[in-house]
Order: structure tokens, then sequence, then C-alpha cells
């Protein structure tokens, strides 16, 4: 048997130095990702709060020239944003920076209350009308009977007439496994009797104890 070596105190003392550097460099590592970090989520914060209340309004903006668009959409021209100011005062009514990355910027004498809420209301509308598609998975067992299928697939239908998309998955328990191969035509099957409402978005894989696939509505023409 080999013996091992006693380590003299200077070898200890070197052995210790050099695994506390390699800890302070860690650390370092850890403490620079953190601030990579935090600035990367800072930023994107303020992309995100970058709303509405932030326009430029009146006193607030500070270009050296605008173009100016008068109260009934008529081009005035450009001019200094101290003489827009002074027009938007004389017709009781704001200058709103409406587009500040044209050059020159261009703003507008308008009422900056309904102006927001004409904002506001459109940015809702615009929210409703994404539509958010979800994916929503039926089961099927390789066993199952007539009645259980047509449920199944009459669910399969309602989900993609809302615009949804299904997967099908096929469960296999126990002895069932044996016959995982043979029985993929199974949710070939289901697939080719949904084929008037949907098409094949994922081709059907073996997931573990399973075979799945994904179908999406056919879009109307």
């Amino acid at each position: 048997m080999k013996q091992s070596i006693p380590l003299s105190p200077e070898h200890l003392a070197y052995a210790e130095c050099v695994t506390q550097s390699y800890i302070v460099r860690i650390d370092q590592i850890f403490y620079y990702v953190f601030l990579w970090i935090v600035c990367l989520s800072t930023f994107f914060m303020s992309v995100w709060r970058c709303t509405i209340s932030e326009l430029l309004v009146n006193e607030k903006i500070r270009a050296k020239e605008v173009r100016l668009i008068g109260v009934h959409g008529e081009q005035v021209g450009i001019m200094s944003a101290r003489e827009a100011q002074i027009k938007a005062r004389e017709a009781d009514l704001d200058l709103v920076m409406v587009s500040p990355n044209a050059h020159p910027p261009v703003c507008k004498i308008i009422d900056y209350g309904k102006y927001r809420y004409e904002l506001a209301r459109k940015e809702k509308e615009a929210k409703k009308k994404q539509k958010v598609i979800e994916v929503k998975e039926i089961r099927f067992s390789p066993n199952i009977d007539g009645n259980d299928m047509n449920t199944k697939l009459n669910n399969a239908r309602k989900f993609l007439a809302k615009g949804n998309k299904v997967k099908l998955t096929l469960r296999f328990r126990g002895r069932e496994m044996a016959h995982i191969s043979s029985s993929r035509h199974i949710i070939n099957d289901i697939a080719d009797k949904l084929s008037d409402v949907a098409t094949v978005d994922k081709p059907s894989k073996q997931e573990g104890r399973s075979i799945s696939m994904v179908l999406t509505p056919i879009k109307d023409k």
C-alpha cells in the first residue's frame, strides 16, 4: 500500500492560498453576472414603462425646432418649440410631441386629456384583438371504446373551432407498452378524422410511455 506523504506547513499554506484565490474569482464572476442581470432588467423595465404618460407636453418639449400641426390637422410649418407653445396657449390647448423621432420632431396642438384617452382606448382595443392561442391536450388509450372516442373527437373539434391547437396524446400502460410501435396508426387515424378542421402542426412522436401529435386549426380562406 502507498503511504501518504505528510505536507509541510509551507505546502499547506500555499494550498490554502490557491483555494482562497479561486473562491475570490468565483465570487467575482457571480458578482459581475449579477450586475449584468440587473442592468438588463433595468433596461427592459424602462422600455416597458415608456407609456402614454411620458409623452412630451408643453414646456417639457425642449427641441430647438418642431414641425407643427394645427388644431384641425393642417400643416402650420417648422418653427421653434417656444413659438409652437405660444400658439397652443392661444388656442387654449396643449402642445404634444406626437413623433419624437422625426426630423424635426412633429408636434400637434390638441387637447392632451382627450388625446391620452384616445390612445388608451386604441391600446385596449388592440389587446382585445390579440388572440391567445392555447394548446389543449386530449388523451386517448389504445383500447378506447367508440363512445369515448366520439366524445373526445367532439371536444377536439370545439377546441379547434375556438382557434386553439390540440395535442393528441396516446398513453400506454403496463403490457400495452409491448404494442406501442404497432399502435401508432391509432393517433394517425384520429388526425384523419379531424382533417376537415385541422392540419398536422407537429407529427406523431414517441415521448416515453406515450405518442403525441399536435394539430392546428385550418385557417379560414
